[in-house]
């Protein structure tokens, strides 16, 4: 599946974590790569309210997650400056699919970086 909402499909994700050296690109490509697959559950499933939105958003977190090793692993992790441009990312997909009112902390609630 491809996303078809065109400010998702049009958006860099990551853009930060990709410009800052610190950040592995390999690594940042497979939170880019969950945060795209999310867009496209979000696109099948249409949650219908927030608490619905949520479920998707926490397995996508704990997708994340496992993601730290990664990272760690290259000498970097999700640190201060990640947590907050993978947790705008999040708010952005929300909006994106309607969901203006997420709040950004239910939206990652299960991460533990």
């Amino acid at each position: 599946m491809t996303v078809t909402n065109p400010q998702v499909a049009g958006h860099d994700f990551l853009k930060g974590m990709y410009a800052d050296g610190y950040f592995p690109d390999h690594s940042v490509d497979k939170v880019r790569a969950i945060l795209v697959r999310l867009s496209e559950r979000i696109e099948r499933e249409r949650p219908v309210d927030l608490a619905a939105l949520y479920e998707l958003t926490c397995a996508a977190t704990d997708e994340i997650n496992e993601v730290q090793d990664d990272f760690d692993d290259a000498g970097s992790e999700i640190e201060s400056v990640a947590r907050e441009l993978i947790a705008d990312e999040f708010g952005f997909i929300g909006e994106a699919y309607g969901f203006a009112d997420a709040d950004i902390e239910e939206l990652i609630a299960t991460r533990d970086w």
